[in-house]
């Protein structure tokens, strides 16, 4: 009964994993400085302000690290991964409503193959009557990307009505699209099924007893002093900090499946952590491992059931193991696990805060890999899988961060090079027309990344 007592009152405290030096669970202390070079670099190339890291393993953080200050300015706190609270953007997906279907899953309260309209009668219409759960989490349910939900709608129940009548864009599972609106459906789902709203299922089942103590929809306004601001102008006409940046979800009233979680990288780790322990954490069980297993490995292409799979793209580097799995957040979040190594790796960011980088997309992306590789080039319990240290890494080479705009100079060339530039020039102003005439009408392709 003591050792109950004392594991609950662990987790009520809220200030993540256990702290254990790198050698205590085969790592190399070495190899993993190469994150502090990353991720200053990328505070330097003007990528975003600061960030926080924690790098974990067999139950305990080796690296728990904040980098710079919550925005530009100097005189701003600096990032702590235990105090600063960031947007989560699409990491709510996982984070959040993956791991509220899980719950209902394990409950026996819904299937994987119940068809949506099941549950939510207005999804209906055609091939939309076909459309799985297990489907809107593999991304292949035929909904498109995104609706501009915040220039349609004027109330929260305008904007669910909107993304549930959206007619498909092409039949269930046939082809594999992102859809933020897929997401927002899953949420919707959850809140039918239990009979309450997301964010307070999510507080109930997962985040209170984690003692995730600052994870939530919609922070206090007495936690702005905590909280990485995320905009200096927006739609809305303001700053924005510690309120959704994700325009759809805040016309969803701020709590949406698809964005509208913040939280500390601290609280994240032990997500991490009960994810990597099937599914429990210091005593304290969320789902079963079973389910845990069931929804982390590959279900369709580069996806698991709500997570993607670290096939190299979006941040997870080249090193990760076949098995692991995560996800990213358009505000410059991002969580990979790997089982294999029963290691995961995070950083928060708010690299959307007026960013100096020309290419601040360019420049979370290579950090998000280097991260990756370095967590994973830094296990070395095993001698015959370990991996020898690049010459460099990406944010070393820092390809394309701040390329240099070009200046034509035609006044010594010949005539007929003259010509040859300007039609050049005209052919790229026609790309580049085509390309955000495309942006335009899909602007959450341009926009988020899974």
């Amino acid at each position: 009964m003591l050792t109950v007592i004392l594991a609950a009152l662990t987790i009520t405290v809220g200030d993540g994993l256990p702290v254990k030096a790198p050698a205590d669970v085969g790592m190399s202390a070495q190899r993993l400085r190469v994150i502090d070079r990353v991720v200053t670099r990328g505070i330097t190339a003007g990528g975003y302000p600061g960030a926080a890291v924690i790098v974990g393993r067999d139950g305990a953080a080796v690296m728990e690290k904040g980098f710079g200050h919550l925005d530009w300015s100097r005189s701003s706190a600096r990032v702590s991964p235990t105090q600063t609270i960031y947007d989560l953007a699409s990491l709510t997906k996982v984070i959040g409503t993956t791991t509220a279907i899980m719950v209902l899953f394990d409950q026996g309260r819904i299937k994987l193959d119940d068809r949506v309209v099941q549950y939510l009668p207005e999804f209906t219409g055609g091939d939309k009557d076909s459309v799985t759960i297990r489907q809107l989490l593999e991304h292949r349910s035929g909904l498109p990307a995104d609706r501009d939900l915040w220039r349609l709608a004027q109330t929260p129940e305008e904007a669910r009505q909107i993304v549930l009548t959206t007619p498909l864009d092409a039949k269930p599972g046939a082809r594999y699209v992102y859809s933020d609106l897929g997401a927002i459906t899953l949420g919707f789902i959850v809140e039918k099924v239990s009979g309450e709203g997301l964010d307070k299922f999510l507080h109930d089942w997962v985040f209170e007893p984690l003692g995730m103590t600052s994870t939530f929809f919609r922070p206090a306004d007495s936690l702005k002093a905590r909280i990485a601001p995320t905009e200096i102008t927006s739609a809305r006409g303001y700053p924005l900090r510690g309120e959704v940046n994700d325009e759809n979800a805040y016309a969803l009233g701020g709590v949406a499946g698809h964005a509208g979680l913040f939280s500390t990288a601290a609280d994240l780790s032990v997500f991490a952590e009960m994810m990597l322990n099937g599914g429990e954490y210091n005593g304290i069980r969320i789902v079963s491992d079973s389910t845990v297993k069931l929804f982390t490995t590959r279900a369709a292409g580069s996806r698991a059931l709500g997570w993607a799979m670290a096939d190299g793209q979006w941040g997870s580097g080249r090193f990760l193991s076949d098995d692991a799995y995560g996800h990213v957040g358009y505000t410059g979040t991002s969580l990979w696990i790997d089982p294999d190594r029963h290691m995961f790796v995070l950083m928060l960011t708010n690299r959307v805060y007026a960013p100096k980088a020309r290419r601040p997309a360019t420049v979370i992306a290579d950090v998000r890999a280097d991260l990756s590789d370095a967590a994973a080039l830094a296990v070395t319990d095993n001698p015959d899988q370990i991996i020898a240290m690049p010459a460099s890494f990406r944010a070393d080479r820092a390809v394309n961060w701040n390329p240099r705009r070009r200046v034509h100079h035609t006044s010594r060339r010949s005539r007929h090079a003259v010509k040859h530039t300007v039609h050049r020039s005209t052919s790229k102003k026609a790309s580049t027309h085509r390309t955000s005439t495309s942006s335009a009408r899909h602007p959450s392709a341009a926009k988020k990344k899974p």
